[in-house]
């Protein structure tokens, strides 16, 4: 693999790629809901070339673990593709508990950390047929508003896992149903690694394989995902029954102010 740096830039990367990120102007959907909201909801097609903001999760925290290691081996690929790489590590996370430990310093770390990525790797063993439970409170940790902002809408996410046997896609696919939930954009490659403690080196880096190349994959394409989709969220998640609910909130709101005043009057 080409150690394309940020140095060199995306447009070297895109070059030897042969991509051409030039996009023409969204038409609106729908019509708005009155002429003040019709310059709001649409606005041209932009591309930063700022380093992409990439999070790694991984769920388990044994000593060599696989989930953890195919995670790092992901952020060592992003970096080379000009991704700014952060890792969250689990180790005394606590339980979701409902919120009652959420000034809790590992919790604040995850959410600080979730808000500043663009883009987020999710990598966990799979047990019982599913993601991990040190992965699930993760996620769990993560709220789908805080105030006005949301913190996981219109990020990319990629997931992986892996196994102790042959290959399965059961926590894959969970992990895509709750990116879903959390209003994130998961790319449609995704990476499993069948009996994992075959595919690492003593030092921890992957053996060249075709389970690495997938990697390889699944990184280009979240990579890809990324500069695309990154500065168009807005746009790309605006929802009319969100609109309209502002739109009601805000006549009922200066309804009430008039009411008020009327009243303040007599």
């Amino acid at each position: 693999m080409k150690d394309f740096t940020h140095k060199d830039g995306l447009n070297s990367y895109l070059s030897e790629q042969d991509v051409n990120l030039t996009l023409p102007t969204m038409p609106p959907f729908v019509q708005p809901l009155n002429e003040a909201q019709s310059n709001a909801s649409v606005s041209p097609v932009t591309t930063a070339f700022h380093q992409p903001k990439v999070l790694i999760l991984y769920g388990s925290l044994r000593p060599r673990s696989y989930s953890r290691l195919s995670a790092e081996e992901a952020g060592r690929i992003l970096t080379a593709m000009g991704a700014e790489v952060r890792f969250f590590n689990p180790e005394g996370l606590p339980l979701f508990d409902g919120g009652r430990s959420v000034d809790h310093p590992k919790v604040q770390e995850l959410r600080e950390l979730v808000m500043w990525s663009e883009a987020q790797v999710w990598s966990s063993p799979e047990i019982h047929g599913n993601m991990s439970g040190l992965l699930k409170t993760q996620i769990d940790w993560i709220p789908l508003s805080s105030g006005a902002v949301r913190p996981t809408q219109g990020k990319t996410l990629a997931v992986m896992q892996v196994t102790g046997g042959s290959q399965s896609f059961n926590a894959v696919n969970n992990m895509r149903i709750l990116g879903r939930w959390m209003r994130m954009f998961t790319i449609p490659n995704q990476s499993s690694i069948a009996k994992a403690y075959n595919e690492f080196h003593e030092d921890g880096t992957m053996k060249a394989s075709s389970f690495r190349d997938r990697i390889v994959d699944v990184m280009e394409e979240l990579m890809r995902f990324t500069y695309l989709t990154r500065d168009q969220s807005d746009f790309l998640l605006d929802r009319y029954s969100e609109r309209k609910k502002t739109a009601l909130d805000q006549a009922t709101q200066k309804a009430q102010e008039q009411i008020f005043t009327q009243a303040i009057g007599e």
